[in-house]
């Protein structure tokens, strides 16, 4: 008799092999290949995949569904907080629709938080499936297509203390993420995955990277490939921490007008290169079209985790709703600029989701009052909705005293999630 019951349990090392990447592979590649090469491209992954989560949904002893969890660090309101990654979901075509990703989700979702990371993000294939876990949309990076007309303009521009040294990136890594790591600690949003996955490109070593630095220190960093004379140099993400990075940066690409047609990069969400300088050409291509150009998706695993990020001087509570992990009634203090969480004790005695910093020290009566949905409180703590908003979307009931007090205790930012994952 065949053995219908499904189980989940996290799978490592060779049996990855065999189970959760031949899922993800039929998911997100070409196949079939030729056995032998695939299997040697998995094994060499391996060892970039040793800090991963992988949860795989069985069927008996067949291999069902799979989730990836990242264990990345990320950036909210000024506090660097340990963040989920999700990736890698696939389903075999013969197990669609039962439910599994929902069951592996909820399961990862539960072990990540309970060792500590405080939100989760990703990068749906369809924004409304992870909106059902609970997840909000983020703005997409900008996608950008600058032309050479009027980078003469910025050429010679004086740029004290700095300079511009060009390196395949594999003698350039450790500079590069420390930049990386610097961002990390200065920009809403940004996440950086673990160091042991991201030495894949140091060691794939198939980019340039020029560093743009001003009295020693970088200030701006573009990956990027070339792609043959009169074509498009093809960038990565145009980082830069400020003025300075982003004029040298620019003057690089200027020293290339006459070799290429056109520079592609993708820059932060808020992003202005239509200030960059006068007649400046460029075409912003950015997409939002499933399933292949979703914008990203993040959610709050915890909201005790949030205490002590940079919010606004309000007083708020709230009652999350609808979600294992955030449901509850919360005090939301932010009187010394730093968020102060305090669950609400039920009626029956115990607290609202699990004992909070200060659980029990007063239930908030008198305080302006919200509903919220998971979805409605990401919003709020990324920013990227206003109360108003967060109402209209379903996303909670919030009447006009508690949307001010929300909107002072969160103001608006705007996520960059930087990591591809």
């Amino acid at each position: 008799m065949t053995d219908t019951s499904s189980t989940i349990r996290r799978v490592t090392g060779e049996e990855l092999l065999a189970t959760a990447y031949p899922l993800q592979d039929y998911a997100f590649g070409a196949t079939p290949v030729a056995a032998a090469p695939q299997a040697d491209g998995w094994r060499r992954s391996l060892a970039y995949r040793e800090d991963n989560v992988t949860l795989v949904s069985f069927t008996g002893a067949e291999a069902s569904a799979t989730a990836v969890g990242i264990p990345m660090r990320q950036h909210v309101r000024g506090r660097t907080l340990p963040m989920l990654g999700v990736s890698g979901v696939a389903t075999h075509p013969a197990a669609r629709r039962q439910g599994h990703v929902a069951r592996l989700l909820t399961r990862l979702h539960g072990e990540m938080r309970d060792s500590g990371h405080v939100v989760s993000t990703l990068y749906p294939y369809r924004m409304s499936f992870y909106e059902r876990a609970g997840y909000v949309g983020f703005p997409k990076p900008r996608s950008i297509r600058l032309f050479p007309d009027g980078l003469h303009r910025i050429r010679h521009a004086e740029v004290p203390g700095g300079e511009l040294s060009l390196h395949r990136i594999g003698t350039a890594f450790d500079d590069y993420h420390r930049f990386i790591e610097q961002l990390l600690g200065e920009r809403h949003g940004f996440s950086v995955p673990p160091r042991r996955s991201v030495t894949e490109l140091r060691d794939s070593d198939s980019h340039w990277v020029i560093l743009a630095r001003q009295n020693d220190e970088v200030a701006g960093a573009l990956l990027y490939r070339t792609n043959g004379f009169g074509h498009e140099l093809q960038g990565s993400r145009f980082l830069s921490r400020g003025l300075a990075g982003r004029v040298l940066l620019l003057q690089w690409l200027g020293l290339h007008a006459e070799q290429y047609s056109a520079f592609t990069f993708e820059l932060p969400p808020d992003g202005r290169p239509d200030l960059w300088y006068t007649d400046i050409r460029y075409t912003d291509e950015t997409k939002i079209a499933s399933p292949l150009h979703s914008a990203p998706m993040g959610r709050v695993l915890s909201v005790e985790g949030l205490a002590g990020i940079s919010v606004g001087s309000s007083r708020v509570r709230v009652e999350v709703v609808d979600d294992p992990f955030v449901a509850g009634t919360w005090v939301l203090d932010g009187t010394t600029g730093e968020l102060e969480v305090n669950s609400v004790p039920t009626r029956s005695g115990g607290a609202g989701s699990g004992s909070g910093a200060g659980s029990g020290s007063g239930t908030g009566s008198g305080l302006p009052t919200a509903t919220l949905t998971s979805h409605g409180l990401a919003a709020l703590v990324y920013g990227v909705l206003d109360p108003a908003e967060v109402a209209l979307q379903g996303y909670g009931k919030i009447d006009a005293e508690a949307a001010q007090a929300l909107r002072t205790l969160f103001p608006p930012a705007t996520p960059y999630l930087f990591a591809s994952f």
